[in-house]
């Protein structure tokens, strides 16, 4: 169940790393968003219990706030090595 809980995971901080990101990064795919979404649950995860976070009780924001930074690294990253220009040459 915790597989299907970071797929989900996943989906929404993706979209939501893609919306953080600076500049132009609607030129990835929408499966390359979501490995992106999902890498920052799970690299997230382990950047808060690194510096120490151990959950609360009920919704733990930082944990979140942590995921959605990492999704939108990865999805700089991704964009920026698929190289993918949407731009128009004249």
């Amino acid at each position: 169940m915790e597989i299907i809980g970071v797929i989900i995971a996943g989906i929404i901080i993706g979209v939501l790393g893609k919306f953080v990101a600076p500049g132009d990064k609607d030129n990835i795919p929408l499966w390359l968003t979501i490995l992106c979404g999902i890498g920052g649950v799970i690299i997230g995860w382990f950047i808060y219990t690194a510096f120490g976070g151990n959950g609360s009780a009920g919704i733990d924001w930082v944990r979140w706030i942590v995921a959605i930074v990492v999704a939108a690294i990865l999805v700089i990253i991704a964009s920026t090595v698929t190289g993918r220009n949407t731009a128009r040459r004249v």
